[in-house]
């Protein structure tokens, strides 16, 4: 009975837990990069450190050793790899440095090498661990921090809507990657509590080959769209001069007889076309391609200045988007193509049959004056959870069924030093603002 109860809780859980809409994997090919430049600011954070003086008397000798700095640092022998149940494990051996220093050696003594030798060496070792060990507390801890502070986790992308990539649980290691799952979904930020439920398939990482995994589910691209949706932002009217010449001579030869019986005063009136996108689009991702559909109506009247417009027809738009997504920097760019496009009337098929000749000016007009506007928007893109200064490069797409993944190397595009410096935080400029364990505690 137990056992059931258990079983029925593990069950209750798993179907309550949300889902990701968008997962990353860094392999361990990427900890080589890594290493390298975490290394590089280990070594510069060390140049910099400042050492004491160290002066003294024991018996009849007498010592001042000061002036003490770092004139070369080398971590010859070092490892970084994923490590189950810890994420990342960071091994030195080996290191090495290079020091100048002023000595005042007073003795009475002559044969006295061997010792003053031993006495100095452990003397600045002493010195080296009061002050190394702090200083890679501090930057592990705190300058580090700072640069995963740069992260988006929850934020605007323009002035419609915002995403959150807040994570979900607990990144998971193996020998040979870390798994993060993130939220990845978009909202609008005038209801900034608002969250479209995610019932798309959950995305899956397999691959190994390069440095870093993305994938994102339909869900990702439908929280998108539903969210400019829900601001107000799909929909386009244009007015007059705005519609292009061959398709307002098109329509009002159309429309002629109703312009007619309806208004004839109004006859030479600017002519208006609206598109208002019905229901939030869906995206669907299948192996041969991204597609997006969207149903919006399209109005067309006069507009006769002063007056009430006067409606010559409505109609439903029926199309089908292709969509070609690509990193570059660390932003998820998307290019966007019609393909399919369909108008019907609302009111009969007969009418609907007198709208075939305007099915190729309405698609040349959406393909000339609608596409670049939105492809102007979508290709701005979306800042994927990268710190900053690091970038994606030579990134390869592949869709499945339901999600699709973007497989890249990564490159740092500024320096680790350039980046920590600028986010360092005001009151930690140094390893004694950081709540550093005393320097005993440190060098054990």
């Amino acid at each position: 009975m137990a056992l059931l109860g258990a079983l029925f809780l593990v069950l209750l859980a798993g179907a309550h837990a949300e889902l990701p809409g968008c997962k990353i994997r860094i392999t361990s090919k990427a900890l080589e990069l890594v290493k390298q430049e975490g290394l590089r600011f280990l070594e510069q954070e060390l140049e910099t450190i400042t050492i004491p003086d160290l002066r003294g008397r024991e018996g009849h000798f007498y010592y001042n050793i000061s002036e003490v700095k770092v004139t070369e640092l080398q971590l010859t022998s070092s490892e970084l790899h994923f490590q189950p149940e810890q994420e990342l494990m960071l091994q030195i051996n080996n290191g090495s440095l290079g020091l100048r220093f002023r000595r005042q050696l007073l003795y009475w003594f002559l044969k006295v090498y061997e010792f003053l030798s031993t006495f100095i060496t452990s003397g600045m070792r002493f010195l080296l661990n009061q002050q190394i060990c702090p200083v890679l507390y501090h930057a592990g801890m705190v300058l580090l921090n700072s640069l995963l502070d740069t992260v988006p986790v929850r934020g605007a992308v323009d002035e419609l809507v915002g995403i959150d990539y807040s994570l979900l649980k607990d990144p998971v290691a193996s020998t040979s990657n870390l798994d993060m799952e993130f939220r990845g979904a978009f909202y609008p930020l005038a209801e900034g509590n608002w969250s479209l439920p995610n019932r798309a398939v959950e995305p899956q990482l397999q691959e190994e080959e390069r440095m870093v995994y993305v994938a994102f589910s339909e869900f990702f691209f439908d929280s998108a769209m539903e969210s400019y949706f829900r601001a107000g932002a799909l929909k386009l009217s244009l007015v007059g001069d705005k519609v292009p010449h061959d398709l307002d001579m098109l329509l009002r030869a159309t429309y002629f007889g109703s312009i007619v019986l309806l208004s004839p005063a109004v006859i030479d009136s600017p002519l208006k076309l609206e598109l208002r996108v019905m229901a939030p689009p869906r995206c669907t991702i299948k192996p041969s391609g991204t597609t997006i559909s969207v149903t919006a109506s399209v109005t067309i009247a006069l507009v006769p200045p002063g007056q009430p417009e006067v409606q010559l027809s409505s109609m439903t738009m029926d199309a089908r988007l292709s969509a070609k997504m690509a990193l570059r920097g660390k932003a998820l760019r998307t290019q966007l193509d019609l393909r399919r496009f369909r108008i019907y009337s609302n009111q009969s098929a007969l009418e609907s049959l007198a709208l075939i000749p305007l099915q190729a000016p309405l698609k040349t007009m959406l393909q000339i004056g609608v596409m670049p506007m939105l492809n102007e928007r979508t290709w701005r893109g979306v800042q994927i959870p990268l710190p900053e200064g690091i970038n994606f490069v030579r990134e390869v797409v592949t869709n499945n069924a339901g999600f699709l993944t973007i497989g890249a190397d990564l490159h740092f595009a500024k320096g680790l030093r350039e980046v920590i410096e600028k986010n360092r935080p005001a009151d930690t400029r140094g390893p004694q603002a950081s709540s550093a364990p005393p320097p005993s505690t440190a060098a054990v």
